[in-house]
């Protein structure tokens, strides 16, 4: 399995992804600078955390327009797994890969701390094989992580179970306490309808490592391989 993780000027989370997917998991993953178009050659795409183009406009408003952002549209259309962190998660949300909006998050403060989180669902490329209701602990660090969809569409998105992460307390309770942003529901991740198109605004890779206070984060990047070995 090959792995591109798409590097944006102002990303900063690239190359902790790097170091999780060749380093941890021993798999090929390389950096693809923002205005590559080929991405045929690889299996599976990340979008990293960080500050792309500097968040101007607003988070991931510019880097919708990139090159690589193009082709990353059209690999997802063709079933390519996506993965969209923090950052990445706006980049596909700007880009109509996944539905809704980020807002500031309600405290008007960058909220930066670890955080528990719920796998609803495991459909996807980057659930797969963690068992639905599983709590996982990784850290957030945004402060445009305010997930919004208007009732209807949230409805939907229910319906259909795409929320796919759930903020919670550490017993897996979502609690408004819980939420660090505001989001709607509590969501902390979604995928399209596909289910190869996944964003969340915590970042796995900030968690794949026991000596980082937990390694919660690496059954995100382990689902994939199981997915990848199962043939899906």
């Amino acid at each position: 399995m090959k792995i591109g993780i798409v590097v944006y000027p102002g990303s900063n989370c690239d190359r902790d992804c790097q170091h999780v997917l060749a380093d941890v998991l021993g798999l090929d993953a390389e950096l693809i600078w923002h205005d590559r178009t080929d991405l045929a050659k690889y299996d599976a795409l990340i979008l990293p955390g960080g500050f792309s183009y500097g968040d101007y406009l607003r988070s991931g408003a510019i880097a919708r327009f990139s090159p690589v952002t193009e082709s990353v549209i059209s690999a997802a259309q063709k079933g390519v797994p996506v993965l969209g962190i923090c950052n990445g998660f706006q980049v596909l949300l700007e880009a109509g890969l996944l539905p809704g909006a980020m807002l500031v998050n309600d405290s008007l403060h960058f909220r930066c701390h670890s955080q528990y989180v719920r796998v609803e669902r495991d459909h996807t490329p980057f659930t797969y094989g963690i068992e639905p209701g599983t709590v996982l602990e990784m850290p957030v660090a945004h402060g445009e992580g305010n997930y919004y969809l208007d009732p209807v569409d949230l409805a939907e998105l229910e319906e259909k179970g795409q929320v796919i992460f759930r903020y919670v307390d550490a017993e897996g309770r979502a609690t408004p306490e819980a939420n660090p942003n505001g989001s709607v529901n509590n969501i902390a991740g979604i995928c399209n309808e596909q289910g190869n198109v996944v964003g969340l605004m915590p970042h796995p890779e900030r968690a794949s490592e026991a000596i980082l206070g937990s390694a919660d984060g690496l059954k995100v990047f382990q689902a994939l391989i199981k997915f990848w070995e199962a043939g899906q």
